[in-house]
Order: C-alpha cells, then sequence, then structure tokens
C-alpha cells in the first residue's frame, strides 16, 4: 500500500491535502522531511549505509537516520518513528526542535541532533531500508562525499550539524 503524506504551505501550515508519496506536489504545497544526527562522546557521527535496492540513494552512506514525514506526523513524531524503524532505537522528541530546518524546491527538512553512545550491535537495523551502520568523524564523511560514497550533502551543511553537536542544542540521552 503506498504511504500518504500532508501537504503543507509556505508557512509549514498544514493545508489539509495529502498525496501518496513520489507522486508530483500541486503547486505552492510543500513536503516534510526529516534527519537525525546521533553522535557519541567522542563526536563521531553514527551513519548508516542505505540498503542496495532502496529508490533513491540506494548504497550510499547517509547520516544516522532520514525520511519523510508520513500522513499525520509532526516533526517530531517522524523523528521517533523514523529512528525507531530504522534503528530500532525508542527516543523521545516530545520536547526538542530540530537544531536547523534546510528549505528545498518541494519541502523543508528538519535535522535533530542527540548525543547517546550506542553499540552498533545493540542497533535492530531495518533490513529493507538499511544495510549497515557505523560511526565516522566529520573528516571521514567529508572523504566520503569526496569518493562518492557518501549522499553528496553541502560538506557546509555537515560541518554545521558537527558544530551544533558541540554548541547548539545537542542533548544527552
Amino acid at each position: 500500500m503506498a504511504e500518504i503524506i500532508d501537504l503543507y504551505n509556505i508557512d509549514r501550515e498544514h493545508t489539509g491535502l495529502t498525496v501518496q508519496r513520489g507522486d508530483p506536489l500541486p503547486t505552492g504545497t510543500y513536503r516534510m522531511v526529516i534527519h537525525v544526527c546521533i553522535f557519541n562522546h567522542k563526536g563521531e557521527m553514527l551513519i548508516q549505509k542505505r540498503a542496495d535496492d532502496i529508490i533513491r540513494w540506494p548504497s550510499y552512506w547517509d547520516v544516522s537516520v532520514g525520511g519523510g514525514a508520513s500522513a499525520g506526523d509532526d516533526s517530531r513524531g517522524a523523528a521517533h518513528r523514523e529512528v525507531m524503524e530504522e534503528l530500532g532505537l525508542d527516543i523521545d522528541f516530545s520536547d526538542r526542535r530540530p537544531v536547523i530546518t534546510v528549505n528545498f524546491s518541494d519541502g523543508f527538512d528538519d535535522f535533530y541532533t542527540i548525543e547517546k553512545d550506542i553499540s552498533i550491535g545493540d542497533l535492530d537495523l531495518q533490513n529493507e531500508e538499511v544495510a549497515d551502520a557505523k560511526w565516522a568523524t566529520r573528516e571521514d564523511i567529508e572523504t566520503m562525499i569526496d569518493d562518492g560514497s557518501f549522499i553528496p550533502y553541502e560538506k557546509d551543511l555537515l560541518r554545521y550539524l558537527f558544530f551544533a553537536r558541540e554548541r547548539r542544542g545537542t542533548w544527552n540521552l
């Protein structure tokens, strides 16, 4: 069954409209995406390798968690659901805000940062979406972007996320 997503106006207000994920959006509407960046106490980011048969960016490394909000999700609810689905971690986002929102052509993307020491072996990876996970430094990720194995985020965005972990609102769990 196709996933249904809510549509928003330019002010992030729900329009009452929905579409199936992947369908074109009506003019003047936007979708919501979230990313969660989990850091350990050493300042490394947990990154995941996307499954080989996933539609977008197959076999690429990515930040800890990412995904689109489903119909009925708010940003925090989508973050909670995606972390649970992809990594098997139950993290409460109810009193958290994203450290940055990135606007893109047909939506907005809320990035959350968390500091939590997690053993890779304790993760319950969702095989349909996630093939592997590991810890990486900012330099490791930038090298992976350069060699084409990591989703080609702007390096300045990744640098900001690492900066945010140190200075701007990452919370310890």
